[in-house]
């Protein structure tokens, strides 16, 4: 399940460096680790809507996979994702395997120096839950802003929907992410740029107040009313957008 939030829903064959190396370390061949890969996309509501149905061997253990996941993204992506660094013995090489940043991760977790062993634990946590929901986010928008298209990774933020402090119960899950550019995503943190229901930009009255400016134009208005390019797989959830819009956005 790490691996399928992870991968680009292109990237789940059995071809992939690593598919192979997981496939290698759990003792399968990569076509069955593929195969579950995909019976689990087949589990997506997003890809049933687009009628993927996936394999007929989706097992219910694949379906209770994904609910248990569905059910506890906080829990479940930490452990996830210590599992799979112990799997591949070193974080490096999965860094590298999944190629999913460059430089410096760029995601909205408060930073605390830990002061004890407690402290230190939960900063690991927390570092472990950060890199999931990236890379999860980043995958799912083929690793660019999904309003301007931005490929650069140094650049690409996995932007939490609902406030990280106020939801803890939805840090971890993709579905509370979008992959916007740095300037976007400050815009879309402060309230200062929505979506609709139909994921159109939405622009604050706020904002406005400083127009014209040339910067303003390029990096909002231009977008004004553009759909979001949709993922792959996590569709944003629309009662995460509607509580931004309310709770967030400033009107």
């Amino acid at each position: 399940m790490n691996l399928y939030c992870k991968l680009p829903f292109g990237q789940l064959r059995h071809g992939n460096a690593l598919v192979v190396e997981v496939a290698e370390r759990l003792g399968r061949s990569p076509s069955s680790l593929s195969m579950k890969l995909c019976n689990l996309a087949s589990l997506d509501p997003f890809h049933q809507e687009r009628g993927i149905k996936g394999l007929s061997s989706v097992s219910r253990a694949d379906k209770a996979i994904w609910e248990e996941f569905n059910s506890d993204w906080g829990q479940l992506g930490v452990e996830s994702e210590e599992k799979l660094r112990a799997l591949l013995d070193d974080a490096e090489t999965s860094r590298q395997a999944i190629k999913g940043t460059k430089g410096k991760t760029t995601v909205k977790f408060p930073s605390i120096a830990p002061e004890g062993p407690t402290e230190v634990i939960s900063s690991v946590k927390a570092r472990l839950g950060q890199s999931f929901f990236r890379k999860s986010v980043l995958a799912s928008y083929n690793k660019r802003c999904c309003l301007t298209g931005n490929p650069i990774p140094e650049l690409l933020v996995a932007s939490h929907i609902l406030p990280w402090g106020k939801f803890p119960e939805h840090r971890l899950n993709p579905r509370n992410g979008l992959c916007l550019a740095q300037t976007q995503d400050a815009a879309f943190d402060r309230g200062l740029v929505t979506f609709d229901e139909d994921y159109r930009l939405v622009i604050s009255p706020y904002l406005r107040e400083y127009l014209p400016n040339e910067a303003l134009v390029r990096n909002f208005l231009d977008y004004e009313g553009k759909r979001i390019e949709m993922p792959e797989k996590f569709l944003p959830y629309e009662g995460f957008l509607r509580e931004h819009r309310e709770g967030v956005f400033r009107r």
